[in-house]
């Protein structure tokens, strides 16, 4: 296996957590690169189900190890109750898992500034944020006044933090806000700082020296998608993070040369979380039943999930931005009782035809799909072991995706099991 990075293509919620679980069998590494706990990849193994929000999937298989990169925030609260549940389920996380000195921490004054900026918008101007704190976090790291993992290792840490807390109190009381206890927040945080302690360490030489190495395989997992990238995305209903494959580099700190594949999640059809524009959203029956069929709740909120018809244009605009060689095609078994499936080919803007996402997001919201219509199949196919197994029309569906992305299909998942995926190449 190559060093390959696994990227969604559409707003976040792909399944990326399923294809990253079958990918892990061949993979000595699983780098985490960007995002922080706003993101959940949820993952089935036999009948047990994994919900991660910081640890990366590979952590789930024996062979792997794993880091935290330089790129990510991390809610310590957070991690330390993800890792003290794996172990309590009985996976090994010693000597398997590190964490940046270099990620950055998420703090409860970056959730409370989170939730108070956003309840100061006006109805329609709102994100849409988890209220996890990542934006501000960000936001500290931009502005050179974060605090990082390798801070808690100092013997001067909680007089950092004491210092933070009351900078981030001032922001508070203008806000409107209730302010911290400082003392209060440092016993809080204590015990989940002296147990990731063991875990903190300069994981950048670790990392360059396995992507060299050519008996060893590296796999970059992103977090929400594309079209939440801080510069591609659809802003500002995005995350603070650079979500795609160019997002490797800075946050895991390897070299652009090093990656040698780049496969792109999308579903069958599309959904997002929040708030902004979303052209091929349904609100009808077709919208009810995708989110019904395909459990469309947030792994990380619990939000329903707004649904919508297989977006061309942004998966395209997704592979050029992302330089994706090839797709992950998740919940195709989603469909299986759809009279019609449609495919959007490209939207109509004022009268004027195009074929990419505008930057505008004024100008997104008034685009409006043109779609193919496809018949539908009309049965399972969850039991489908090969692509031959499948059912004519959606044979078709899938080669109408690749025609019209530039993008071949490579995996194709018919369930959320991880028997359920078929390998095409």
């Amino acid at each position: 296996m190559a060093n390959t990075v696994l990227i969604g293509s559409q707003w976040g919620d792909e399944g990326k957590g399923k294809v990253i679980d079958v990918l892990t069998a061949d993979a000595d590494w699983v780098v985490r690169y960007q995002g922080g706990n706003n993101a959940g990849h949820t993952v089935e193994v036999g009948e047990q189900k994994y919900v991660l929000h910081l640890t990366p999937s590979g952590i789930l298989r024996e062979n792997a190890k794993c880091i935290i990169g330089n790129g990510l925030v991390v809610d310590p609260l957070g991690l330390t109750e993800e890792l003290q549940d794996l172990e309590k389920r009985g996976i090994s996380i010693q000597e398997r898992l590190f964490i940046s000195d270099r990620a950055h921490l998420v703090l409860q004054y970056h959730k409370e500034l989170d939730g108070a900026k956003e309840a100061k918008l006006a109805t329609d101007k709102k994100i849409g944020t988890t209220k996890r704190g990542i934006g501000p976090a960000y936001s500290d790291k931009a502005d050179r006044c974060g605090l990082r993992l390798g801070d808690v290792l100092e013997d001067d840490f909680e007089e950092m933090f004491r210092d933070r807390i009351a900078t981030k109190n001032a922001m508070l009381t203008v806000l409107g806000a209730e302010v911290l206890d400082p003392y209060e927040m440092i016993e809080t945080y204590r015990a989940a700082f002296n147990y990731l302690k063991p875990f903190i360490c300069d994981t950048v030489p670790m990392l360059n020296t396995a992507v060299r190495d050519e008996n060893q395989s590296v796999l970059f997992e992103g977090a929400q998608g594309v079209m939440l990238d801080i510069d591609f995305g659809t802003y500002p209903f995005v995350t603070s993070s650079s979500t795609g494959a160019g997002g490797v580099a800075a946050g895991a700190g390897v070299p652009p040369h090093s990656i040698d594949d780049v496969i792109g999640i999308v579903k069958a059809y599309t959904t997002r979380v929040g708030e902004g524009p979303f052209p091929t959203e349904l609100f009808d029956d077709d919208g009810t039943e995708l989110a019904k069929v395909g459990n469309e709740f947030g792994a990380t909120t619990g939000r329903p999930r707004r649904c919508g018809w297989f977006d061309a244009i942004v998966a395209r605009y997704a592979a050029m931005t992302g330089g994706i060689d090839r797709w992950a095609l998740m919940k195709l078994d989603v469909l299986d009782g759809f009279e019609t499936i449609k495919i959007c080919t490209a939207y109509d803007c004022d009268g004027e035809t195009i074929d990419t996402v505008p930057a505008s997001i004024t100008k997104l919201a008034r685009c409006k799909p043109i779609y193919e219509d496809f018949k539908g199949w009309n049965c399972t196919t969850t039991e489908c072991k090969t692509l031959a197994d499948l059912p004519e029309q959606a044979k078709k569906y899938i080669k109408r995706i690749e025609e019209i992305t530039g993008v071949p299909v490579a995996i194709l998942s018919v369930g959320p099991k991880r028997a359920s995926t078929i390998v095409i190449e």
